[in-house]
């Protein structure tokens, strides 16, 4: 099983404090850039590798069911956002999105998509097979969820 921590930081983007996610000790942006950096540097456009930023913790924090995947589901396949543009912080520039399935006893993220990096025309899609899916304790991501609430009281 994974391990998942939840933290407010502060960012310079519009909408204020964003939530960082931690995957096993480390930073789930920086996992998402070693995945994308062969795409991106293919297309040469290196910088566009785990160019992202955390939600808006006053929009997902709990109460929020976001997390919970109940979110609002965005583009296609129920897919959910956990990270949004890191130089705009609009959530339609450069998402992450992720499937979140709810289960008794664990969370699982999975089917991790660039949705502008689907395959279109000569580029051939990003892959992020590696990234997950990603499984956690559900007593854990709970936890974890509980401690990004009162983070954002």
């Amino acid at each position: 099983m994974n391990i998942i921590e939840f933290r407010v930081v502060p960012t310079d983007l519009y909408y204020g404090p964003g939530i960082q996610i931690w995957i096993d000790g480390q930073d789930f942006i920086e996992v998402v850039r070693r995945v994308e950096l062969p795409f991106a540097q293919a297309e040469h456009h290196r910088g566009l590798a785990g160019s992202y930023a955390g939600l808006p913790a006053c929009a997902y924090s709990p109460p929020s069911r976001h997390f919970w995947g109940e979110g609002k589901a965005s583009f296609a396949d129920r897919k959910l956002k956990l990270l949004v543009c890191g130089d705009c912080g609009e959530f339609g520039c450069w998402p992450l999105l992720a499937r979140i399935e709810v289960g008794p006893t664990q969370v699982v993220w999975s089917a991790f998509e660039q949705p502008h990096r689907r395959r279109q025309g000569q580029l051939r899609a990003w892959c992020y097979d590696s990234l997950g899916p990603l499984m956690f304790d559900r007593s854990q991501y709970e936890q974890a969820l509980q401690t990004l609430e009162g983070a954002t009281q």
